[in-house]
């Protein structure tokens, strides 16, 4: 699985007009399953984002996780994380899972979230989405689980 989670001071998805998700101080992760993706790796990736030490301690060190500042999840399905651009200027998406092995995924991932932690928000699977956010830092984590 591939994912690029971004610290935030705030951030919401809106799909046609409508919020769908919003979150204040936490972490916006966009999120891509790839071909052979499985929840194994969905868990260890979960697991890594929870306790990934991305906030700011007393002292101004990275020392803090979102659990640890009991900050928001806002995720966001994004199967273009799985870009191919090695071939020439148009993208090939064929490492991308097919949808609905990413939505089985994706779903898996959400609720398995929700479980560990208490604010999860959401995109909308398969939507067009505007997500809007204010990129704390900026702080910007690729974490790829094979």
């Amino acid at each position: 699985m591939i994912s690029v989670i971004q610290r935030v001071s705030e951030a919401r998805v809106v799909v046609e007009g409508r919020t769908v998700g919003e979150i204040g101080r936490g972490l916006v992760v966009l999120l891509c399953a790839e071909r052979g993706d499985t929840e194994a790796q969905a868990d260890k990736l979960l697991a890594k984002l929870l306790k990934l030490r991305i906030f700011s301690d007393e002292a101004g060190k990275m020392n803090r996780s979102v659990q640890d500042v009991t900050g928001g999840l806002l995720l966001v399905s994004q199967f273009t994380l799985a870009a191919d651009t090695s071939g020439g200027n148009r993208p090939s998406f064929t490492n991308a899972a097919p949808p609905d092995e990413g939505r089985r995924l994706y779903d898996y991932f959400v609720e398995q979230a929700r479980g560990a932690h208490p604010a999860v928000q959401t995109g909308e699977f398969a939507a067009d989405m505007k997500v809007q956010l204010v990129n704390d830092g900026p702080v910007t984590i690729p974490i790829t689980v094979r």
